[in-house]
């Protein structure tokens, strides 16, 4: 494993991290999950990432139980507050309220005193931005939270919150968790050069574009059985705009190119991300110890300027790069 510094904070973290946001406690069982993280942990990740809401708060239980008795030192754990966790209208937003509750839960269930990051999950166009980073500065000085980011934000969302902390003394956001991978790039012209001048990390999620980058599912033929396509606990909803069949045939057309290097179509894709030197780390989820063991050796990984090109001309029509498509929702969910 190797590592990197998390934007220009003093923190270091696996290059590739370790989340659990559509298996712990909804498409695995828990002994599979702690048998991946298992394998992460003995494959060197030390960077693990969740969030409240997954699995109806069930994954960040589940993370508890897999990470008690290890070193906490010798961790990263990551969390983060926005979606609803409860049916009260003060159990969603980020909201003073609902940053120190979501936050003592959360510890709760992580089973730990503090955790490393702590992440606004989407934008909140209904609590004042300045109540929210107060907030999150406040959980820094308590020694809840080691540091704050972003997950999902705008460009112009991120300087806003700059700006606000700068004016005010609290502690600067250090990164940001969006969608990224070689089919989805919006954050590439506007969110990426933000990041890069203020000292952003980016730990992106997705990198292989919900399994699509695999080349798991071919064109023309049925969803394997158990994959995410066929998941109808929100995994299905989130992998069906990539299902088309001229993008799945263009995705076959990545497999020589990761044969040449001597990778699986899963260790190109993610050795992709982390080409953008903004890049801190990737998120992998597993259902499958060797999942994480493949996905592991993605790390350090150097693609040349060809190898890029070849991709590029390859996916060219189907990738994403609108920034706009960076959403949150205009009012709490």
């Amino acid at each position: 494993m190797e590592f990197r510094r998390l934007g220009r904070s003093g923190l270091k973290i696996s290059e590739i991290s370790y989340g659990n946001w559509l298996t712990h406690g909804s498409q695995v069982e828990e002994d599979a999950a702690l048998a991946c993280v298992e394998a992460a942990l003995d494959e060197g990740i030390t960077t693990f990432d969740t969030a409240d809401v997954y699995a109806g708060t069930r994954a960040e239980e589940v993370l508890g139980r897999a990470l008690t008795g290890r070193r906490r030192e010798g961790l990263e754990i990551f969390t983060k507050v926005y979606f609803p966790t409860g049916p009260g209208q003060n159990d969603r937003g980020l909201s003073r309220k609902h940053v120190f509750e979501s936050i003592h839960a959360s510890l709760r269930r992580l089973k730990t005193d503090y955790v490393d990051l702590y992440q606004a999950h989407r934008f909140d166009y209904e609590t004042p931005l300045e109540e929210t980073l107060r907030a999150f500065d406040d959980l820094v000085r308590q020694g809840k939270v080691l540091y704050v980011g972003v997950s999902e934000w705008r460009a112009d969302e991120i300087e806003r919150a700059l700006r606000i902390a700068d004016e005010m003394g609290f502690d600067r956001i250090v990164s940001s968790q969006p969608q990224y991978s070689m089919l989805w790039r919006v954050i590439e012209s506007e969110v990426v050069p933000v990041c890069e001048r203020e000292g952003i990390g980016q730990i992106v999620w997705s990198p292989i574009a919900q399994g699509v980058l695999t080349g798991k599912y071919k064109p023309g033929q049925p969803r394997p059985e158990g994959s995410r396509a066929t998941d109808d606990k929100g995994g299905s909803d989130m992998i069906g705009r990539y299902l088309d069949d001229d993008l799945l045939t263009r995705v076959q057309e990545l497999r020589p190119i990761a044969g040449d290097l001597g990778l699986s179509m899963a260790q190109l894709a993610i050795a992709w991300v982390l080409q953008n030197p903004n890049v801190a780390s990737a998120i992998v989820g597993a259902s499958r110890p060797e999942q994480v063991r493949d996905n592991v050796k993605a790390a350090g990984v150097r693609l040349d300027a060809d190898v890029l090109k070849k991709i590029d001309d390859v996916l060219g029509p189907f990738v994403e790069r609108d920034p706009s498509r960076t959403i949150s929702p205009s009012t709490r969910p």
